[in-house]
């Protein structure tokens, strides 16, 4: 389960952040999952409230914003979005020559924080 390795990650970053800012308190945090990240979402929001225990992010609302699927087709020529991130066929022409546009990482989009 690589989530938990995330999570910590993300809350280094996120701590790193709130102490710039002179926050005593994260109530909100905004990550974006890339489609080819292999990510379970209930398994990062899972080690996200566990590694915020203690920390000033404890209990603060996680926001999870998945994102599409989306390709380049070299052979049709076009974007196209994918159902499912296991299927690796263009939905047009059934093309295996699918290049990934999407990321494929997670990304903190944006903090809620209360200030001292």
């Amino acid at each position: 389960m690589h989530e938990i390795t995330l999570c910590q990650r993300a809350l280094e970053l996120i701590e790193q952040q709130a102490a710039a800012h002179g926050a005593r308190r994260v109530t909100g945090v905004w990550l974006k999952i890339g489609a080819f990240s292999c990510v379970e979402s209930s398994a990062l929001t899972f080690c996200f409230e566990l590694v915020c225990r203690g920390t000033l992010a404890e209990g603060c609302t996680l926001h999870l914003d998945e994102q599409q699927a989306e390709c380049w087709c070299e052979n049709c020529q076009q974007y196209v979005t994918l159902l499912s991130q296991r299927v690796r066929r263009c939905p047009q022409c059934q093309s295996n020559m699918l290049q990934i546009v999407a990321d494929d990482g997670l990304q903190i989009q944006r903090l809620e924080i209360e200030q001292e």
